[in-house]
């Protein structure tokens, strides 16, 4: 059953769905820039600045270079945990994990107009909690062993079956997702399908995105 009332509402966003890549932790920004434009020319439309390692005033400088560049695109651009440089860069939101801040200050502090994400991880009631605050999408992860998150608890594909009938906010996938094994979370019910490794170790990162992309078409068909 679908929740009658959230803490704070929100405007409508047209729908979050496809290939939503996750920026890796590169310390040559030009790669970053030059990988990242590869994914959206293949047709990415979604894209999350994460980085835990540069000193704030690059990821400042960063996180406005990847604003101007995704822009063109016509893409969204989401903050990784930090809803002040999100503001700062006018991103079009913030992805913030289970320790990482209140959801309803979040939701209060981006206004009605920007993306909020949750990580919920394998855990439908944190999932409910989120989507009572006025979150744009629920992250379940990791579906797939990951070599970003070795030890993380895997999250079953029921849960985007669940979040399909019980919540309003749109679901995503993140954990170990490849071209081979993303059909079934499409097919369960996933809006979105985080990825990293596959798709920017890819000896062709602007094809690898056109084939994610077309794995939500074939479905949608």
């Amino acid at each position: 059953m679908r929740p009658k009332k959230r803490a704070t509402a929100k405007l409508m966003t047209s729908k979050l769905r496809g290939l939503y890549a996750i920026t890796p932790e590169y310390t040559d920004g030009a790669r970053l820039l030059a990988d990242l434009e590869a994914a959206l020319t293949g047709g990415c439309r979604v894209v999350q600045y994460r980085d835990k390692l540069s000193s704030m005033a690059e990821r400042v400088t960063r996180a406005r270079t990847l604003r101007e560049l995704t822009r063109r695109y016509g893409a969204r651009l989401l903050i990784n945990d930090d809803i002040a440089l999100a503001i700062l860069v006018d991103a079009d939101g913030v992805h913030l994990g289970k320790d990482d801040g209140n959801l309803i200050a979040a939701r209060a502090l981006l206004g009605p107009k920007r993306i909020l994400g949750a990580s919920c991880y394998a855990d439908f009631a944190a999932a409910r909690a989120a989507d009572a605050a006025g979150v744009d999408y629920v992250a379940f992860g990791a579906v797939y062993p990951s070599p970003t998150k070795p030890g993380a608890p895997l999250a079953s594909s029921n849960l985007f079956f669940d979040a399909k009938i019980g919540l309003t906010a749109g679901s995503c996938a993140i954990g170990g997702i490849t071209l081979a094994n993303a059909p079934p979370l499409i097919a369960a019910g996933a809006d979105l399908l985080a990825v990293i490794s596959d798709l920017f170790s890819a000896p062709d990162i602007a094809a690898r995105a056109t084939a994610y992309q077309r794995l939500f078409e074939e479905h949608s068909a």
